[in-house]
């Protein structure tokens, strides 16, 4: 394969692979927060 091909195909890649991880972090992030706004309601929930 044209080793200057070879150089695009990887940064492409390695560019994909960042998008992913950075979607990846927003995900969690959100899952975190839902997590503990849940833990809020229902300790708001079970004394009432």
């Amino acid at each position: 394969m044209n080793p200057e091909l070879e150089y695009q195909l990887m940064k492409s890649q390695a560019s994909e692979l960042r998008a992913a991880a950075a979607r990846h972090r927003q995900v969690r992030e959100a899952q975190r927060a839902n997590k503990s706004e849940r833990r809020s309601v229902f300790g708001k929930r079970r004394p009432a």
